[in-house]
Order: C-alpha cells, then sequence, then structure tokens
C-alpha cells in the first residue's frame, strides 16, 4: 500500500516541459487565429492611422 501511494504522490509532481510547450502553441495558435480574423480591421485602422499622420488632419 505504502509503494502505491508514494508512485502515485510522484506521479503527480508538476507540470513538465512538454506540457508548458503545448500551451504555448495553443496560445500562440489562438494569437495567430484572431490576427488573421481581424486583418481587414486591423489594416484599415493602421492606415487611417498613417492617413491622420500624414495630413495632420483628423477623421
Amino acid at each position: 500500500m505504502m509503494k502505491l501511494l508514494k508512485r502515485i504522490r510522484v506521479s503527480k509532481s508538476g507540470a513538465s516541459a512538454a506540457e508548458y510547450a503545448l500551451i504555448l502553441a495553443v496560445i500562440g495558435g489562438g494569437i495567430v487565429v484572431a490576427a488573421i480574423a481581424l486583418k481587414t480591421s486591423i489594416a484599415g485602422s493602421m492606415n487611417k492611422t498613417a492617413a491622420v499622420i500624414t495630413t495632420n488632419t483628423p477623421t
């Protein structure tokens, strides 16, 4: 019984580097998907900002 408890305790020791890499990949993928989904909005905002800076007239 003690061996079983020790094995269970050791197996729940914490996140490994592979788990951190998987979390990072999921978050990175989410950022990429969001950027692709919002690309026209982002491009429009950047173009408006560039026009205001160039002409010094707010729109």
